[in-house]
């Protein structure tokens, strides 16, 4: 793509920045609230007075309710504009965030988990489409990426602030107060938030109903550049989203010994990793669009051979040095799940690239899920045996690296007969402008 704007390209500039910065804080917060719960896990053990699989609950239902809002919050985006649903999903993850602060009981608690699960799920669609709708063509590149380093921010909030406020200020303050920073975000999008620059109306949805819900899912599914996304998301991203999101602190604390404040040093590693990663990837794809594969297959192993090594350890605790390669090499596994969605661009148009979108993303979420309930499941079942628990990571990679391997060759022979096909119609549709001309 060249750096000239596209006919109806919209502006850009200031103005769009703020909207968009806007629209990238109310994420954080959401990021914020959703990781809440990785430091917090021992203490809601003990406050709720409940057992490994009862407190893996709280997440997996969270993680449930974010991944069966996908494919409706980009038709809600949709029908009802960004500024409504962003302010919704404000809304829902403060209430959500507020109840679990004041909750005493596992049910309150576990529904409030859920409110909040809905709202955060409300949020990076929005962003993604707020950016599309004020910024050129040309920088969504950068504007994808950045709102995913404002997710990495909100992760890093979570890691460093909320550990220490946890264990000085007590549950209900801490919670209360990240409940506080929603509130706030909600009046931002209020009075500085716009759907799109003025004169740039976006034009009205062509399409409705269920019947072409359905025809858009069905389409997007049948591409094999989807399904490989999918199971692309779903085998890189669910081992380090498990150790940020519940069960890295109990296991660093627990299982190996170190101090809280250790533990969350090494929690937070694994999020500059991430941004490490993620910048490094960005790169090196956008420059060789060839390095997906061996980036993703690469990811892949090193997460196994990591946990291998961690799990297998003889006698005791492992060094510090080996939890911190298994930290760094955990930061991989989000900038890695990113690659899915490049295997699913070049197989769905434009008007069906959201949809594809939606299902890429439930495949690594589909697969924190299976295994935040594994491991409580099975921490339960050995009496707290970490190291059986945690092997269960390899089940899901086997599972999802045999799909990768079987979708992969049709996929990249679909490609290259598309990018043939565009070069031809390329250089058809110039020649004859040339002879009309």
């Amino acid at each position: 793509m060249t750096g000239k704007p596209l006919p109806g390209d919209p502006p850009g500039g200031r103005r769009a920045a703020l909207v968009w910065g806007v629209g990238t804080l109310v994420y954080l917060v959401a990021v914020v609230h959703r990781t809440s719960l990785g430091v917090a896990g021992i203490d809601a053990a003990a406050r709720f007075h409940i057992g490994a699989s009862a407190l893996s609950s709280f997440s997996i239902l969270q993680v449930l309710v974010y991944a069966g809002m996908q494919i409706p919050v980009g038709l809600m985006v949709d029908s009802l504009g960004t500024k409504r649903v962003l302010m919704l999903g404000a809304v829902l993850f403060t209430v959500g965030q507020g109840a679990f602060a004041l909750s005493h009981s596992y049910g309150m608690a576990l529904a409030a988990r859920a409110v909040l699960g809905c709202g955060d799920a409300m949020t990076f669609v929005s962003v993604l489409r707020l950016g599309s709708r004020w910024f050129p063509a040309r920088r969504g590149p950068m504007i994808a990426q950045g709102a995913a380093l404002f997710g990495v921010a909100g992760n890093l909030v979570s890691t460093v602030a909320l550990s220490r406020v946890l264990h000085s200020a007590g549950w209900t303050p801490t919670f209360l107060g990240t409940a506080i920073g929603g509130a706030f975000v909600l009046v931002l999008v209020a009075l500085f938030l716009k759907d799109h620059p003025d004169g740039y109306v976006p034009a009205p949805a062509e399409h409705a109903g269920l019947a072409y819900v359905r025809r858009q899912i069905a389409d997007a599914w049948r591409e094999p550049g989807t399904r490989l996304g999918m199971w692309t998301h779903f085998t890189t991203q669910f081992s380090g989203m498990v150790f940020l999101l519940l069960w890295g602190m109990p296991f660093l604390v627990e299982d190996q010994g170190m101090s809280r404040g250790g533990a969350g040093g090494l929690l937070t590693l694994v999020v500059l990793a991430n941004m490490v990663f993620g910048m490094l990837f960005g790169q090196l794809i956008g420059r060789h669009h060839g390095a997906r594969m061996p980036l993703t297959l690469g990811v892949i192993a090193a997460t196994a051979v990591a946990w291998a090594a961690v799990l297998g350890w003889p006698g005791g605790h492992d060094p510090l040095w080996l939890l911190v390669v298994l930290c760094v090499v955990l930061g991989a596994c989000g900038p890695g799940s990113m690659i899915g969605f490049d295997f699913a661009r070049p197989a769905n148009p434009p008007e069906r690239f959201g949809t594809a979108s939606g299902i890429v993303n439930i495949g690594g979420f589909t697969a924190s899920m299976v295994t935040l309930l594994a491991i409580g499941l099975l921490l339960d079942a050995t009496g707290d045996d970490y190291q059986l628990a945690w092997s269960s990571v390899f089940v899901l990679q086997l599972l999802g690296t045999v799909q990768i391997l079987r979708l992969r060759r049709r996929t990249a022979q679909l490609e290259r007969e598309r990018i043939a096909v565009s070069r031809v119609e390329s250089v058809h549709r110039g020649h004859a402008a040339a002879i009309h001309d």
